[in-house]
């Protein structure tokens, strides 16, 4: 699978929508930067939402990638709920060195999907970020893995900071939507016959 640069512009045959969530501070705006960009220095917290748009070329098909970094602060809430309509893909994330931005994934963000969400076939993926702090982790990796195994999701860890498993993030949901989107339920290769998917 291959990338191009993050802004660039030009004809593509799908057009994905995903959301990056979680409390504020967990690194969202970093993992996004650092994945549109190949940096992440120190970035004011985001207001409301905002937007950054990759291409990927997956088994020949020019994917359009729309990612949403939505606030984590209470106060946006309402402001962000409805970027959750017609998502294909949700990134939930959190801090391996920040016990209550994991336990907040189950206690609130995950139900404000499931409120909100209005895709039943959205690929959700749970996201340990900061692992460049492994020795503050609060967070195990098996903890990690088990919470997403309960909310049906994805897992992987990864470091905005030193770029350790961004690309897998984000390429990773990009090639669960795609094989999981209801046009190519019928190809040959589909991704879609499992409830989990470690990476």
């Amino acid at each position: 699978m291959g990338s191009s640069s993050g802004q660039s512009s030009g004809s593509y045959d799908l057009s994905f929508k995903i959301l990056l969530i979680g409390d504020s501070g967990v690194g969202k705006s970093s993992l996004l930067v650092s994945f549109i960009s190949a940096s992440a220095g120190d970035l004011a917290p985001t207001i409301g939402v905002d937007f950054k748009i990759k291409f990927l070329t997956v088994g020949g098909k020019r994917l359009k990638l729309t990612i949403w970094d939505t606030a984590g602060q209470e106060r946006f809430r309402t402001l962000t709920s409805s970027y959750y309509r017609g998502a294909q893909g949700i990134i939930l994330v959190y801090d391996i060195a920040r016990r209550e931005t994991f336990t907040n994934l189950s206690t609130v963000w995950a139900k404000e999907v499931e409120l909100y969400s209005t895709n039943r076939d959205c690929v959700k993926m749970l996201v340990g970020n900061k692992v460049d702090r492994d020795s503050e982790r609060a967070v195990s990796r098996e903890e990690g893995m088990d919470l997403a195994k309960e909310l049906r999701c994805m897992f992987l860890e990864c470091s905005a900071k030193t770029r350790k498993n961004v690309e897998q993030c984000f390429e990773g949901l990009a090639l669960k939507v795609y094989f999981c989107d209801s046009k190519f339920a019928r190809q040959p290769f589909n991704q879609c016959n499992t409830k989990y998917s470690w990476l």
